[in-house]
């Protein structure tokens, strides 16, 4: 079979055996929640209640009056202890909420009650207006304010609807559950979509080596008598960024400096069409999320649906615990690709945390890096086209202008050229240096 894919990329080891097969558990209830007011991409929220408030489950908790925003809400019942900077598992201390959980705290059965939603008589500002009520972000890793994404401009057409569902990532597969287990929601959530940008077209693309939710997708599909395309792609990484997915599924280029919209697709995760379709049934805002904890350094691999909030230091506990002779352990947010090591375990799991990675530090790539050897091979397996060797070398020297005019700004951030450097060297690392400096340079620039 002539399966589709876009061009360079690598193909890394990918352990997915490890919770594939693995049913999505629930996981135990924190006695306490940490709440960012900023886990996405836009302006950041402002609290909504003081200490010693009491909350309930599903209430907001922060918004911004920001078209750019996702409001956040508490994720259990309890007391605010406390509202300030906390560690973030995407780096640095982001403002939060902090809730101790009621003592007598039951979970709220959200489908309980449910009306049934038609869905084809909505109408595109109702399914903005109730994504944007649960605070639905990009659940893929980009955390966009869905609400945003799925608000085109009324002058561009949007024809296609195309649905991630290649999680590329090693080690993550909790997309991969989503679909074996929850197709019917994944499905109404992409005609939900669908209303929203007036799309007549719906494409799912699922690599292949997700044969069973290919076949659970399909069935569901068949049983709704709902005409959604499934399309197989080959396992490649990053098959699942948005401009690859773009190429490869409809054979579409997205021009650099544009967005998916202006050649007529909006993109969207399948945990995000569950969650809007959850939102628009049972007004469930997005409080909890499906997170694969895998790795080498983990006793027992497990796909937990997490309530946001949690810490990590809680669910690696729930899994076991990090095995034990293996020495310093990495904990990573998201897979190993593009996710970001943590230096605590008190960071909360977010909206957008896919996964917690835990390896071996032996298994890791030395810090020590030689010299370029000129092989190309970082070029060779770019999915943008970029040359990463010179870009990193520009942005480990800070020529910021240069950069830029070599079009670093649309790098990925993937981490293909760093995975197949010889020479060790960090090219992710030295390039998203630029990308913050040559972003400093544009606002200092634009307020002077």
């Amino acid at each position: 079979m002539n399966l589709k894919t876009f061009k360079r990329g690598i193909h890394p080891a990918y352990h997915k055996e490890l919770s594939a097969s693995l049913p999505v558990e629930r996981a135990a209830v924190p006695k306490q929640v940490v709440i960012p007011l900023r886990q996405h991409i836009g302006a950041p929220c402002e609290p909504l209640v003081k200490r010693g408030d009491l909350v309930e489950e599903g209430q907001i908790i922060g918004d911004a009056k920001s078209f750019v925003t996702a409001p956040v809400h508490s994720s259990v019942a309890g007391k605010v202890k406390s509202i300030g900077p906390m560690p973030f598992s995407g780096g640095g201390k982001v403002n939060s909420v902090v809730i101790d959980t009621a003592e007598d705290f039951l979970p709220k059965d959200w489908t309980a009650g449910g009306e049934a939603v038609d869905i084809d008589s909505l109408t595109p500002e109702a399914v903005r207006s109730a994504v944007r009520a649960a605070g639905i972000i990009g659940m893929g890793g980009a955390a966009f304010p869905t609400s945003v994404k799925i608000s085109p401009p009324k002058d561009v057409p949007v024809d296609t609807v195309l649905i991630n569902g290649c999680e590329c990532e090693p080690y993550l597969s909790a997309d991969h559950r989503k679909m074996v287990e929850s197709p019917v929601d994944l499905l109404k959530g992409v005609k939900a979509i669908m209303r929203s940008v007036g799309a007549t077209r719906a494409v799912i693309g699922v690599e292949d080596n997700k044969r069973d939710a290919i076949d659970a997708v399909k069935n569901a599909a068949a049983s709704m008598n709902f005409a959604v395309e499934i399309v197989e792609l080959e396992t490649k990484y990053p098959q699942g960024a948005e401009k690859m997915l773009i190429k490869a599924a409809l054979d579409r280029t997205v021009p650099v400096g544009k967005l998916p919209f202006e050649v007529g697709v909006v993109v969207n995760n399948v945990g995000t069409a569950i969650a809007i379709y959850q939102a628009l049934a049972y007004k469930k805002p997005l409080i909890e999320r499906v997170v694969t904890i895998s790795g080498n350094g983990i006793t027992t691999p497990k796909n937990l649906k997490i309530r946001i909030g949690t810490p990590f230091a809680d669910i690696i506990e729930q899994c076991g615990g990090l095995k034990s002779g293996l020495g310093e352990m990495l904990i990573i947010n998201g897979g190993p690709m593009m996710g970001i090591t943590q230096s605590t375990l008190d960071v909360p799991v977010t909206k957008g945390t896919s996964g917690i990675t835990c390896l071996a530090a032996t298994t890791i790539k030395p810090t020590k890096y030689d010299h370029c050897i000129r092989c190309a091979s970082c070029i060779d397996v770019c999915p943008m086209g970029l040359m990463p060797l010179k870009l990193g070398d520009m942005g480990r020297m800070s020529l910021i202008e240069k950069f830029n005019e070599w079009a670093g700004l649309s790098c990925m951030e993937c981490g293909c050229c760093s995975f197949v450097c010889p020479s060790k060297r960090p090219l992710v690392q030295w390039i998203r240096l630029a990308k913050i400096r040559a972003r400093e340079a544009a606002e200092l620039a634009k307020a002077s």
